[in-house]
């Protein structure tokens, strides 16, 4: 693998006339990278489930940016009527130049599902996505040179992610639940990447390494919020920097479509990004058409690529 030598924000070549669209962009690594290519010249859509959390982050990246240009879409990944409602809206009227798969849930302690009866963790991470960007597709087709960025995370690679019982009937474990969104994160974007090898779209996943971002305390006792945060002062990075492989996957002129990114540092918690190890058997074909038609079929939602596609 080619190591990335030192790269940093500053090297974002100038984004004016491109439009990203953020999910889970009203904080943390979301909020960062809408902050960042704002200051870059993109225009940005921040997508989340609460209107006025999207207008403080649009106060956020303004104060640091006065002069950007930013729109917000509620867009709630666990419900697929307001995901088709938030895609219509963008297919019917946007070019997209960078989509970046970013919200998460973790660590629900039991099994919840979502309003469309999906397991909630996968339903959101995965599923929500997925039905996302099948339905909003025709506005990232419109963009010359397309890029899809997902945000998966470390936890992909550990055993409990295996995809055979992808809504948990059988057993339900909070990280289990987790690692298996962020493995089909993985898988899904690897697929996309195949069937879009004809075409202009270039499909990456990043993992952010380890970083405070709010989303490792939803559903955390007081306690383990507590313990969590005086972890995160220890062991963890920033947001800023947790954002750098997204950022670097969005704009860098010499990535490839396909490549899983992730911070270079120490165990790969932090650091100037690079291309990251793969969890086993993670690029199997065979796994992406699985989970592919598992994807279609759980969301009711299929995923017309246009003609360009290989399938």
């Amino acid at each position: 693998m080619t190591t990335v030598n030192h790269w940093t924000p500053d090297d974002i070549p100038d984004q004016t006339g491109r439009t990203a669209l953020i999910t889970g962009a009203n904080g943390g690594i979301g909020l960062e990278t809408a902050r960042v290519l704002a200051r870059h010249g993109a225009r940005v859509i921040l997508a989340g489930r609460s209107q006025a959390k999207l207008d403080r982050a649009v106060e956020a990246v303004r104060s640091a940016t006065p002069e950007a240009r930013t729109h917000t879409l509620v867009l709630d990944l666990s419900d697929l009527a307001s995901v088709r409602d938030a895609a219509t809206r963008i297919a019917e009227t946007e070019t997209v130049d960078l989509l970046l798969n970013n919200a998460g849930v973790m660590n629900l302690p039991e099994r919840r599902t979502t309003r469309d009866g999906l397991e909630m963790t996968v339903g959101t991470n995965h599923l929500g996505h997925f039905a996302f960007d099948a339905q909003v597709w025709p506005a990232v087709r419109r963009a010359s040179a397309p890029r899809v960025v997902t945000v998966s995370a470390i936890a992909a690679r550990w055993p409990m992610g295996r995809l055979d019982d992808l809504m948990s009937e059988k057993s339900y474990r909070a990280m289990g639940a987790y690692a298996k969104s962020k493995r089909a994160n993985i898988v899904y974007t690897l697929e996309l990447a195949r069937r879009t090898a004809r075409s202009p779209v270039k499909a990456l996943v990043v993992h952010p390494g380890s970083a405070m971002t709010g989303l490792q305390q939803h559903g955390a006792s007081a306690l383990n919020r507590m313990v969590t945060s005086l972890a995160a002062r220890l062991l963890m990075g920033s947001a800023e920097g947790a954002a750098w492989p997204s950022l670097y996957a969005a704009t860098s002129p010499g990535v490839r479509s396909g490549l899983f990114i992730g911070p270079a540092g120490r165990d790969q918690t932090s650091g100037t990004p690079e291309p990251a190890r793969l969890p086993a058997g993670a690029d199997d074909p065979m796994e992406g058409r699985r989970l592919w038609a598992a994807s279609e079929r759980l969301t009711g939602v299929p995923f017309d690529l246009g003609a360009e596609a290989v399938v």
